[in-house]
This record gives structure tokens, C-alpha cells and sequence, in this order.
């Protein structure tokens, strides 16, 4: 007999609140007309005059959207998009970031520098853009040693209080890197050097069924927690794309159900569609939700658009339906640098996995 647990799109629609559907069907109308434009601009290839006035229009549209999801957001404390929140000098940076992301032509070790990047980001939008009142001193010894060994002072933000008590929250699989490369921003930043905590969660949408009648599927069998080093706690999702939002809240509601009381949870989406991240925040207390790009609509299969693909797939490969790769094999297939450089955080995993 199977241990799932199963969330139905039913339930997450029901957290959405009448201003949310009316503008989930704004931003819905703003991009079938972005549709209509791509069918024009790839049809008509060879003639200059379509192809600019069919260029000007989805530009103007685009504007429309993004002025749309900053006034939805612009009154959720709980969501923060990079591009809302930070100076007006930064989004080039990030724009040029995710649109290297989105491109077919990025291949699979220019993707993971990439998100490598993103998530640096968004670590900085949490943690480092200001919120710190004090700062922490480091005081290294560099390699230069004439005519004395010589050491360097540099201040970091004083954010020990904060990721004291945090575990990184796995949603396997396409999850597993970006929550990696998360805790080692917390150990950078730590006086102390602190490796989070691993719990690592085999949760999948069912991808035969469709955005109105998709399921979200925990597999407890497969899965690696302790309930009780959960409880307290400050609780962190890192994952490349946030769609529905269905496969974090069947994850929070289950540890909820449990008993399990956290200090606060924060999610963490290079992208993330409206209406997903939405979800999050209607339907969790508690949860801040950062994202890099924000997106406008979710299509039929409740895949983002204009999104970048499978972002599991060009982070870790596919796997073969009947020979799925386990966490330890994965990590392997990350490469021996990869895994070096994150080498205290795959310790965690495999203690997490292992025992």
C-alpha cells in the first residue's frame, strides 16, 4: 500500500480571493494577445513591416504585465519579486540573467552557472539588502607573506540570528541543487560556518492531468525528515520554477497536519508565476515567498509562460521513467567539482539519507 499524500488544484484554487481571479483573468486576456503577436512574428519571418509592428506590440504588452503584477504585489508583504524590490541599476543585471536561463541555446553547465547566480541573488534580496543592522567582521590569512603573513578585515552582514536555526526544505528532484547551493550561502555567512540541516521531500505533480484537475503526490516512502528537528524552525524551499505553487503547499500542509510549528518559512523561485505565488501566500501563514522574474500566466498543462522548460531537466539530465536515478546517484552525476565545491553540504544529505 502506497504512503502519499495528494493535494487536487481544487484545493488551491479555493485560497484565491475574488481581486485574485479578476486579476489572474486580466493578466490571462494581456497574454492571448501576446499569443496572437508570436503567431504573427513566426509567420511572417521575411517581412520587415510585420515584424516590427508585431515587435512593438508584445513590448507594449509586456509593460502592460509587468505594471499589472507590481500593483498586484505591491500590497503582499509577503511577496518580494528582485526586480520590485531592488534599485533600479540591478534589473539589466537580472534581466540579461534570466533571459540567459529562458534561451534553448544555454546549455546544461551554463544553466547551472546561472541559476548558481540567481540564487545568490535572491539570497542577497533576503538576507543582505539592508536588513542587517550590524555587520560581522572576517579576518582571513592570505597567501602573501613578506615581509610578514599578511591577513585581510572585511565586513559581511551580521545575519547569524537569523539563519541560526534554518533547514533547507528539499523538493525532490529539480530542487536538490538550488537547496545545495542555498545552504552554502547560509555557510558563507555564518560566523560559525553553520551547514544547515537537510529534510528532503519525493514530491511530483502528476503531469497526466491538466492545470484544472492536477495532483500534487508526496511519496513518504521516499522521502528523509525528522518531524521533530523540523519543529522551531526557520524553514527554507529553494526551487528553479514556482507554477502552481501545489507541490510547496502539499509539502507545508502535511508537516502542519504533523504538528510541526515553524518559525517562519521562505521560498525561494528564480521564476514564479501570479497566480502560483499567490497560492503560496493565501493558502500558508507565515511564508515569505522570493523570486527573481516574475511571470504572468500558467498554460492548459499549468506549465509557466512564457518560463524557460523543464527546469529539473536542464539542471540534473533526464532520467529514464524505468530507471529513475536515487539523491546519492544524482549528486554523483553533478560532477566531482560540482560536488567538491558544495562537498559539506552533500556530507548533510548523505547523513539525511543514510543515517
Amino acid at each position: 500500500m502506497s504512503n502519499n499524500i495528494v493535494l487536487k488544484a481544487a484545493d488551491l484554487d479555493g485560497y484565491l480571493t475574488d481581486g485574485d481571479k479578476e486579476n489572474i483573468k486580466k493578466m490571462n486576456t494581456l497574454y492571448s494577445s501576446a499569443i496572437e503577436s508570436y503567431k504573427q512574428l513566426s509567420a511572417g519571418k521575411t517581412n520587415p513591416s510585420l515584424v516590427k509592428r508585431e515587435t512593438d506590440k508584445i513590448i507594449d504588452l509586456y509593460d502592460k504585465m509587468g505594471t499589472l503584477m507590481r500593483e498586484v504585489t505591491a500590497s503582499e508583504k509577503d511577496i518580494k519579486v528582485y526586480s520590485f524590490e531592488m534599485p533600479q541599476p540591478s534589473h539589466g543585471e537580472v534581466s540579461r540573467l534570466i533571459a540567459k536561463l529562458r534561451d534553448k541555446r544555454t546549455a546544461h553547465d551554463e544553466f547551472v552557472y546561472y541559476v548558481q547566480r540567481a540564487f545568490e541573488l535572491l539570497f542577497n534580496l533576503a538576507y543582505g539588502s539592508g536588513a542587517a543592522v550590524s555587520k560581522n567582521h572576517l579576518i582571513v590569512k592570505t597567501p602573501v607573506a613578506q615581509p610578514v603573513q599578511n591577513f585581510a578585515v572585511h565586513k559581511i552582514p551580521d545575519i547569524d540570528d537569523t539563519i541560526k536555526d534554518s533547514v533547507m526544505c528539499v523538493m525532490l528532484r529539480g530542487a536538490l541543487l538550488p537547496s545545495m547551493i542555498m545552504s552554502k550561502e547560509v555557510q558563507e555567512y555564518s560566523s560559525t560556518g553553520y551547514v544547515t540541516p537537510f529534510a528532503l521531500f519525493k514530491i511530483k505533480r502528476d503531469d497526466s492531468k491538466m492545470k484544472e484537475n492536477m495532483e500534487y503526490v508526496l511519496d513518504l516512502d521516499k522521502s528523509f525528515f525528522d518531524l521533530e528537528s523540523l519543529h522551531g524552525k526557520d524553514l527554507i524551499f529553494a526551487d528553479p520554477m514556482n507554477a502552481t505553487g501545489g507541490s510547496l503547499v502539499t509539502i507545508v500542509k502535511y508537516l502542519l497536519d504533523q504538528g510541526v510549528k515553524p518559525k517562519s518559512i521562505k521560498v525561494f523561485n528564480v521564476i514564479s508565476a501570479l497566480k502560483g505565488t499567490l497560492q503560496i501566500v493565501r493558502s500558508i501563514e507565515n511564508i515569505t515567498c522570493y523570486t527573481l522574474w516574475m511571470d504572468p500566466v500558467l498554460n492548459d498543462a499549468a506549465y509557466i509562460l512564457p518560463g524557460l522548460g523543464d527546469a529539473g531537466d536542464r539542471l540534473n539530465g533526464v532520467d529514464l521513467d524505468e530507471n529513475p536515478r536515487n539523491i546519492i546517484q544524482l549528486i554523483a552525476d553533478y560532477g566531482s567539482n560540482l560536488a567538491s565545491l558544495y562537498r559539506s553540504q552533500v556530507r548533510e544529505i548523505e547523513r539525511t539519507v543514510l543515517g
